[in-house]
């Protein structure tokens, strides 16, 4: 799979260049409000602002994808739509791999969210570029009622389906019933140990973007989040290592899982856990979105027979 040698957005991803904001404005005016010149004398938004975040994300998902309806509670994650977009582009492209370099496309693919958070990003993408079938799930009833007023909204229910998590300590087991397959699972996971450290985080952001203005009130968490969404006990390292364990019990029944991994330090342990679960293969794949360099790890318990068995199985009926 070819990844990119520059910090670049995705060929497929529909967020080249710079956002027209007229055009947004025209057909979200309440984004206007939010619009600010940044230091280069360009249209932007306030990114300090929570509520702007929201506002943005609402109007490029109406102007992009054709989401009419979205919205999320206060204080939840607010993620940024390209690097999310980012991630499914590049798992089609890991997904193309297994087709004869076509991306599978339909309803015959089945995505699993973990995590899938009140914002519901990654199906909603997901399904808008690539008529994926998804379900995501969530420990949080809050994020999943929200989710499902989302899905319900757009009239997705045929194509987004969501459950909960009952078990806290568990994020894979007791989740699939015996019977489901799913072609590929993602995850983005809690990247922090703590709110401390999650915070220290966000002031870096600002310190680096040049906006830590002292007379000025900066929220805590710029795009939000609630604790299970940005930190956990033993931080990502933990949370991963944990996601491959239980993927070994549930290796049967899906083609690829695959997390975000924020930090690549964190990858030599990563690795090592991959390792230690006996996986067939496995691959880490770098992106870019401007600054920022971000990948994710991807991984199978297939073997390339079964994984070209799975696909004639899976992939060869009519796509929706």
């Amino acid at each position: 799979m070819t990844t990119p040698n520059k910090p670049t957005l995705h060929p497929r991803n529909r967020h080249q260049g710079r956002y027209d904001f007229p055009q947004l404005i025209k057909s979200s005016p309440d984004l206007g409000r939010f619009v600010i010149t940044n230091p280069y004398g360009k249209p932007s938004i306030d990114f300090a602002n929570p509520e702007a975040v929201r506002v943005f994300n609402r109007a490029l998902l109406k102007a992009q994808y054709g989401i009419a309806h979205w919205d999320i509670p206060a204080d939840y994650l607010c993620p940024p739509i390209p690097g999310r977009a980012d991630y499914l582009h590049f798992l089609a492209d890991l997904l193309a791999d297994e087709n004869g370099g076509e991306i599978p496309r339909g309803s015959m693919i089945q995505a699993l969210d973990v995590g899938v958070g009140a914002n519901c990003i990654y199906p909603l993408l997901g399904h808008s570029d690539y008529r994926w079938r998804f379900v995501g799930s969530d420990i949080d009833p809050v994020a999943l009622a929200a989710a499902q007023a989302i899905v319900q909204a757009n009239g997705l229910a045929k194509a987004i389906g969501l459950r909960q998590q009952a078990h806290r300590k568990h994020i894979l087991l007791d989740l699939l019933k015996e019977d489901e397959r799913f072609d590929v699972t993602l995850c983005n996971p809690p990247f922090h140990a703590s709110r401390e450290e999650a915070t220290r985080g966000s002031q870096r952001k600002w310190r680096a973007l040049g906006k830590a203005d002292p007379k000025r009130k900066l929220p805590v968490l710029n795009f939000g989040g609630q604790n299970n969404e940005l930190w956990c006990e033993g931080g990502e390292i933990r949370f991963v290592s944990q996601l491959i364990s239980e993927s070994v019990q549930l290796g049967k029944q899906v083609l690829w899982f695959s997390t975000l991994v924020s930090k690549a330090s964190n990858l030599p342990a990563i690795q090592a856990a991959l390792k230690k679960a006996g996986v067939q293969h496995s691959c880490v794949v770098e992106m870019g979105q401007g600054q920022k360099q971000s990948r994710f790890v991807a991984w199978t318990f297939h073997d390339p027979q079964a994984r070209q068995a799975w696909r004639q199985v899976r992939w060869a009926k009519p796509q929706a």
